[in-house]
């Protein structure tokens, strides 16, 4: 086994690790029984269990992959984030903030955004200790090209709830 495959298989399999427990997470928080609006986290978290690793194992789907990934763990955060901040603690503490918000749940799926990014990076840029990373920061596939469409989306995600309530 290369270094290149050993090191593909422990991404992907933690990729699909944190994924697992993910849709674990959400099928005991939020059972789509009580409220069929449950359902969005359900299937977000059944796509990240068994397509997003499926479309990483292959180099002609690896980019699907990504950016399916990376709208995934977006979605996530602008949801959770609204839930936290609809249920905001009271009194508002440091600990309280940090514990009963969303926050540790957001900070994970970014975990697994990254996994997903390296996984990304080392089969498009290669495994060359002394290549050197370049192009734009705001251009695909690079963290500004997240990051403009996580504003983006939040945006829009904000516009929709406040002219639709």
């Amino acid at each position: 086994m290369t270094v290149r495959t050993y090191t593909k298989s422990i991404l992907l399999v933690g990729l699909w690790t944190l994924s697992i427990g993910g849709l674990l997470l959400h099928l005991r928080i939020h059972p789509v029984k009580t409220n069929y609006s449950n359902l969005v986290p359900a299937v977000s978290g059944i796509l990240s269990v068994l397509v997003v690793p499926l479309l990483f194992c292959f180099r002609r789907s690896i980019a699907y992959g990504y950016v399916l990934n990376g709208f995934l763990v977006i979605v996530g955060t602008i949801t959770m984030a609204h839930f936290s901040i609809a249920h905001w603690p009271n009194p508002v503490t440091v600990q309280a903030v940090l514990l009963t918000t969303m926050l540790s749940d957001i900070l994970i799926l970014w975990a697994k955004f990254f996994v997903g990014k390296a996984l990304f990076d080392l089969e498009l840029f290669g495994y060359d200790a002394a290549k050197e990373k370049k192009g734009i920061t705001y251009r695909y596939p690079n963290m500004g090209w997240w990051l403009v469409h996580l504003a983006a989306v939040s945006i829009v995600y904000y516009l929709g709830h406040f002219l639709w309530r």
